[in-house]
């Protein structure tokens, strides 16, 4: 079992740690980043009950707790499985006791819960601490004033979620974040403490400069000790009368975070009685040349990084917002950085600070975006807008992981509804525009150390003022090529592709911030083998170095998109590139050192022809190989009748620097004379051996097989003389594919040639590629609602969409089958799956592109049967005809593969060998 699955079910059977002998979830204190050592964590079974017609305030249910009838689990979302409530209505109220022990007398003691959607109120035996709007950032309310210590009291909290224009409602349909959704806790504070601890690094000159912000302003000198990772004591002082300073510290023998090494400096700050513990990381954010080109990128620590990041829609299928563990928030960091990513894009949700604890302490970066609202971009939505930018600045400043604010994306809760010419249409107004390039300016004052990003731009609405020249695009693979091409010749100082008018593009690094294929497709591709296209846009993506990175969407499943590199569960997602090539993963197309073939990574060849496989080598990074890097391929070739071959091999010697983006000449193969399909197989190595990358093509080889040696009878998979099946039989793009759902059979025939002698074959077998067919929604003749609301969470069947097929993965879709030559039971096998991923080379080489797929990626396994000598002189001598009957034992079905679809190049055949 994987890692992965065995870690989801440990936390399905049991996700709550026990504290106390009580099973609390989220038991870790929430904010590494910024935690006092007297604190007491609040998650737990909670007294709760719904107020669908808004009658608690009138009825005084703020001191009525103890009388509500259900309970719920903080700090889970009504609605989600862990919270134990079904969503019944807009508003509902908490309630436990609470006790706060007499040591922290002397203190002021908060209530802080880390975030609640939408409105939130508190009251403590019946009086009213406060009110908080606002649906992403912590809050807290004192209690001081109103404490029994070591006495229990009755807290009590009301939440109003009701839907509201202007709110940041973001892509809550896949999950509502309604109520409280992040860890509550009790905190004992000084008398005077501190309200923000804020570090901006300065690496070159090995400088971190401290903003301290104090609750209220000193009415004396105030004297502030900073203990820095155990080895540096810096004293400050607050002069009176005021409430914040700032001050550089040098640090000696400085450390960088970056990547490889996320190294992170502890911090201890007292003042008075107050105490706090927070980190921070010395990086750098900037923008630097690629190395030899004029190209912008984002850069680290001074030096440019090709950016590879996945758009993180961040939910969990059982909890929402709100993941079960800590464990499994650094569960999803070590996902990214397992499969070469750099980087996250956590999409339009203030991220829970624990998983951006571990993005920092692991080495991951983060584009972070501000969440959207869904009305008119009117008053109130700005106001939010500008709230919730301000409190996410202020929260996350010190995590080092975070390199850049995303302020919109694709101008969602910016369109305005106008009249032109008597109907009412959506505009992005010119007056909007220049409102989100004040929001960049203010994202840019509140903090200089990130690049600001105003809108992730797609549809027609272009950029204002940003440091990002980023853009989204979904495209089938074939269509990259055109696509990469075109955004480098528009990609300049002063040009205004994609962006509005009164703008130009300045010298900003160009990237695509969300790609892949999932709408390249028409009504989207539900789910389907991602791994192909994918392969095609990176061999293409490393051919333009002036687009310096890319974020595919997305890291997993979610709801109605099902292209994530995992499963919505986090179960694993099967590219079959390992079949291909011993060791490869998706590792090997996010790597550093990239040798490409272009777009076309398999091509439609004549057999014993000469072909030039271009090659083009790609390194982003500035590591030290050596003098020279090893280019091996090699050529393996299956044919018509099954036999695999090693045709061709050798390797070059290609001199090295870092940074080098270079077309290699091209690779000369003189192809056999068989047809079959070749795998052109592709490592770049160092002059050690190491490997350093894999990569490979195919290549379709046409033409007549001709040995005197071989004989075959083929017959077409569509060409059975009786197909019955208890579901459903079906053929695919004119007969190259035949599927049979449910218990039946296939059954051909075949006359024998007469001048076939039986006395000369040495050896006969029958050769097939099958796999199970399951019946998925799209065949089951439903109809298909192309206006379903994917970004609202409309849930459909991931195999409902006329274009999917679902991808391999670890839920496993068997078959058993029989195979009967002439009457006789010759062979049963059981056929593991009924798989789509990138082994279903030929299902995907011969799609129309006409942006429909048709199953697409879909393959079956080899199954090559041996005949008897009884057999065959059956066949040869007394019928003259070959009779195939293929059978399912039960009700998995079975799918008859031809010579242009599948993994295999060949039809179901009679193989006779002399």
């Amino acid at each position: 079992m994987r890692f992965s699955t065995l870690l989801l079910g440990l936390i399905l059977l049991c996700p709550f740690a026990a504290i106390d002998g009580q099973n609390i979830p989220l038991p870790e204190h929430p904010r590494p980043d910024f935690q006092r050592p007297d604190w007491q964590n609040l998650n737990g079974q909670w007294n709760f009950q719904f107020d669908p017609n808004d009658e608690g305030l009138s009825q005084d249910w703020q001191v009525q707790g103890e009388s509500f009838k259900a309970q719920i689990m903080v700090p889970f979302p009504w609605g989600s499985a862990f919270s134990q409530q079904k969503d019944e209505a807009d508003i509902a109220w908490y309630h436990r006791k609470i006790m706060v022990e007499e040591a922290w007398q002397g203190k002021r003691t908060f209530l802080t819960i880390g975030a609640s959607d939408w409105e939130t109120s508190v009251w403590l035996d019946g009086k009213l601490l406060g009110k908080h709007e606002g649906g992403y950032t912590p809050f807290s309310f004192e209690l001081s004033e109103h404490l029994s210590y070591g006495q229990e009291q009755d807290l009590v909290i009301r939440v109003d979620d009701a839907r509201r224009d202007f709110t940041l409602y973001g892509k809550q349909g896949y999950g509502n974040a309604r109520g409280i959704w992040q860890t509550v806790y009790l905190e004992a504070r000084g008398s005077n403490y501190l309200e923000s601890l804020h570090f901006l690094p300065d690496i070159d000159k090995a400088q971190v400069q401290v903003i301290a912000r104090l609750a209220e302003p000193t009415k004396a000198e105030t004297k502030l000790n900073l203990k820095i990772s155990e080895q540096e004591s810096h004293d400050l002082a607050f002069p009176a009368g005021v409430d914040q300073i700032k001050t550089t510290l040098d640090l000696k023998d400085m450390q960088l975070w970056s990547l490889e090494d996320p190294h992170l400096y502890e911090v201890e700050a007292l003042i008075g009685n107050d105490q706090l513990r927070t980190y921070f990381g010395m990086r750098k954010i900037s923008v630097e040349k690629l190395p030899g080109t004029d190209f912008p990128y984002i850069a680290l620590n001074n030096e440019p990084i090709y950016v590879q990041l996945a758009l993180d829609q961040s939910y969990h299928p059982q909890g929402f917002y709100t993941f079960p563990s800590d464990d499994f928030m650094r569960e999803e960091i070590v996902r990214s950085k397992s499969i070469g990513l750099n980087g996250i894009r956590v999409h339009i949700k203030v991220e829970v600070p624990r998983k951006l604890y571990w993005a920092d302490k692991l080495g991951l970066l983060v584009m972070a975006d501000l969440p959207n609202s869904w009305g008119e971009p009117d008053a109130l939505a700005q106001a939010e807008s500008e709230r919730t930018l301000r409190e996410m600045i202020d929260r996350d400043y010190n995590h080092p992981a975070i390199f850049s604010w995303v302020v919109f994306n694709e101008t969602w809760g910016l369109m305005s509804t106008v009249m032109e010419e008597g109907k009412k249409l959506r505009r992005y107004l010119p007056r909007t525009q220049y409102w989100v390039a004040s929001m960049y300016y203010l994202a840019k004052s509140l903090d200089p150390t990130r690049l600001v990003e105003d809108n992730s731009i797609c549809c027609g609405a272009g950029h204002t003022e940003t440091d990002i020249n980023s853009w989204h695009v979904y495209l089938p693979g074939w269509e990259w090529e055109n696509h990469l091409s075109n955004m480098v010749e528009n990609t300049y100082p002063g040009s205004t592709h994609d962006f509005e008018k009164g703008f130009v593009q300045a010298d900003q690094p160009n990237i695509n911030s969300e790609c892949g294929n999932v709408w390249g497709y028409d009504g989207s591709t539900g789910d389907v083998d991602w791994s192909y296209d994918y392969h095609k846009m990176m061999n293409t993506f490393r051919k333009y170095p002036k687009i310096g990175g890319w974020l595919y969407t997305e890291h997993h499943d979610v709801i109605n998109e099902w292209n994530g590199y995992w499963r919505f569960d986090r179960s694993e997602k099967e590219t079959g590139m390992g079949g291909i090539v011993a060791g490869m993963s998706l590792k090997d197309l996010h790597s550093p050192v990239y040798i490409s073939t272009g777009m076309d990574i398999c091509q439609t060849v004549q057999a014993g022809s000469n072909v030039e496989v271009p090659l083009q080598l790609s390194v982003m990074t500035g590591a030290d190989f050596g003098e020279e890097l090893i280019v091996e391929y090699e050529v393996e070739t299956i044919n018509y009748i099954g036999e695999t071959e090693k045709n061709l091999s050798g390797s070059r010697r290609v001199p090295y620097k870092p940074w080098m983006q270079t077309s290699l000449d091209p690779m000369l193969l003189v192809l056999p004379p068989t047809p079959g399909l070749a795998t052109v197989k592709l490592w770049v190595k160092t002059s050690e051996g190491k490997i350093l990358q894999r990569n490979f093509m195919h290549l379709e080889i046409e033409g007549e097989f001709k040995r005197e040696d071989v004989a075959i009878i083929s017959v077409a998979p569509d060409a059975h003389k009786e197909a019955n099946f208890s579901l459903k039989q079906w053929s695919v793009m004119q007969g190259l594919k035949a599927n049979g759902a449910g218990e039946g059979n296939f059954r051909y025939s075949v006359e024998i040639p007469a001048s076939q002698n039986a006395r000369r074959v040495k050896e006969a077998y029958v050769l097939m590629e099958l796999s199970a067919k399951e019946l998925f929604d799209k065949d089951k003749e439903e109809g298909f609602d192309k206006q379903q609301n994917y970004m609202l969470g409309d849930k459909v069947s991931p195999s409902r969409n006329p274009n999917a097929y679902p991808m391999s993965d670890e839920k496993m879709f068997p078959s058993r089958v029989s195979i009967w030559v002439n009457g006789e039971k010759v062979h049963t096998q059981l056929l593991p799956d009924d798989p789509a991923d990138h082994r279903g080379v030929l299902s995907w080489h011969h799609q129309l592109q006409d942006r429909k797929l048709r199953e697409a990626g879909s393959y079956g396994y080899m199954v090559k049967v041996p005949l008897s000598r009884s057999l065959i002189n059956k066949i040869l001598k007394k019928e003259g005809m070959f009779h195939l009957q293929i059978k399912t034992e039960g009700e998995g079905g079975v799918a008859v593969y031809g010579r242009d679809f599948g993994r295999y190049p060949f039809d179901p055949s009679l193989v006779l060998k002399y």
